[in-house]
Formats: structure tokens, sequence, C-alpha cells
């Protein structure tokens, strides 16, 4: 594996290096469209729809329309954003385990310490395992804000970046408020029923079929010598970053600063009309694949 990105863990004053990377990978063959006479490879042209001619990668802006207007943003505009700069994973909180929705699950990474010393980075991962908790992190990839989880799989840290609040659709099925009946021995039978299914479930059991058979297909093709000669070339780029800090100095700092902060909040419970109110940060708001059986 090669790491997609670089960068550090950050909480309180603890700051872990870490290295990015893709936890899953898509075995789905890949085609393309050619032409059905000669064999030729079918490729959509970039056309500017104003002046009619081609244009280059290089020359292509992205833009937003409202439908009424268009407004054109460089690349210059979009690399001004702090987030398209930032280097670091924050964590904003620890929440329990089980309040993390699994539908709000998008993608998986694993994290490795990327240090000489992986202290800090086993001192987490055992913190989150001992107390049930899942960090939720602000990071920025491929520039895009994300909101993740931070959690624990084995004996590696693992981020699962999570849908915005706000893309998750609301589940309203008028159907579903009707009121339904159901009797004991219908509500035994189907249990009797999901008993006989019952197992341990096994990720290694389950095989995509449909992508097993298309690649017998293609390699039957390719043994009967109905092939045409192509060349293909694949790259991926490695990213920098992340130190490390001392780890006791760093963690005695962020309790006292936790603590300090919490007396003063106190302090000022106390003395309402001497003491300013504190802003609060704005807390962040907080898809299961299909398997076919073998």
């Amino acid at each position: 594996m090669r790491s997609i990105w670089k960068g550090a863990l950050t909480f309180g004053l603890v700051n872990v290096p870490v290295k990015v990377y893709a936890a899953t990978e898509d075995h789905d063959v890949s085609l393309h469209q050619v032409h059905n006479a000669d064999g030729g490879r079918i490729r959509y042209q970039r056309r500017c729809e104003v002046c009619g001619e081609i244009v280059a990668y290089s020359d292509i802006d992205r833009a937003y329309d409202d439908g009424d207007r268009t407004v054109v943003l460089t690349d210059e505009d979009l690399k001004s954003l702090p987030s398209e700069r930032s280097r670091e994973i924050d964590v904003v909180e620890f929440v329990p385990s089980e309040q993390v929705d699994p539908i709000t699950y998008d993608k998986s990474y694993f994290l490795e310490p990327d240090s000489a010393s992986p202290k800090a980075y086993v001192l987490l991962r055992r913190t989150l395992e001992q107390t049930d908790r899942t960090a939720i992190v602000r990071f920025s990839l491929r520039q895009k804000t994300r909101l993740a989880a931070l959690r624990v799989r084995g004996d590696v840290l693992m981020l699962q970046t999570l849908l915005w609040a706000d893309e998750v659709r609301a589940a309203e099925f008028p159907s579903l408020n009707e009121s339904v009946r159901i009797s004991a021995k219908e509500l035994e039978l189907s249990a009797s029923l999901v008993e006989s299914f019952s197992s341990d479930f096994d990720p290694d059991e389950f095989v995509d079929e449909y992508q097993k058979e298309l690649k017998t297909l293609i390699a039957a093709k390719l043994e009967k010598g109905d092939a045409i000669d192509t060349d293909a070339t694949f790259g991926e780029q490695e990213e920098e970053g992340g130190e490390v800090i001392d780890l006791m100095a760093a963690l005695r700092a962020s309790v006292e600063r936790s603590r300090a902060s919490r007396d003063k909040g106190d302090a000022g419970k106390d003395a309402e009309d001497d003491a300013e109110p504190e802003e609060k940060a704005e807390k962040p708001k907080r898809k299961r694949s299909t398997k076919k059986a073998s």
C-alpha cells in the first residue's frame, strides 16, 4: 500500500503524526467504450459551448451556477481557502461509539504512525478502546473538508468519513403510518425462519458472481486471441507532513488547560454580573454495501 496523505492527528496539545491509506479497494473490472467496427477507443472531448473549441484541461476552471448566474472559481480561489491547506486531523470531541449512526459512514482509511516512536499513537488507540469512545474529527482531503469518525480496528486506528447531517435523507413513507396487526403465530413463524438462516458472518464466504464470470469471459477471449494490443500506465503521488512534540508535557498541558477553563466557567456562574460571557465554538453536525452469496 502507498499512503495517499500525510499529516498529524491533534487533540489538545497532543500531536500524532500519521500516514493515511485507503482501507478498501474496488475489484470491479473496468470497461470502456469502443467502435464495434474496428475496436477504436471512444473518447470524449472537452468542447466549449460558447466558442466551440476543444479546451485543454489546464485551461479549465470550475464554476457554480445558481440557474441565473455563473460564478467562476479559479485554482487560486480554491487554494486560498484555509481548509485546502490544512495538514491536520483535528479531534472535535469524543463520543460514545454507539451514538455514531452507521448510515453516515462513507469511506474508510487506515492510519499508520509516522514518527520514530509510535507511543502517542498506541496511547490514543488504547484510550479509545478503554473508554469505548469514538473521536469525531475534521480534516481536509482532495480539496474537501471532511467530517470523520476515528475508531479502533484491531491494532490500527482508522478513519471513516461521515456524511454531513443534511446529506442523509429522512425516510418518510406514509404507508408505515397505517396500523398493521401482526398475530403471535405470524411472529413466531417469522422468527423460526430467521433462526433457520442464522449463522456467524464471514465476509470470505461472499463472492461477487457477476465480476467473477466477467473475468472468466475476458480470460477466454484472451486465450482465443480475440483481443487488441493496448498500453496503460498508472501513477500515484505521495504527500508530506507531521512532527511530534513531547507526549507527557502535551498531555499535562492539555489537562491543565481544560481544568482551568472549567474552573473559570464555575467561577463565572457564581459572579454573573462581573463575568464576561464565553463564546462557544459551534459543534459540527454529525451507506451499507450489498453482498451476493455464492
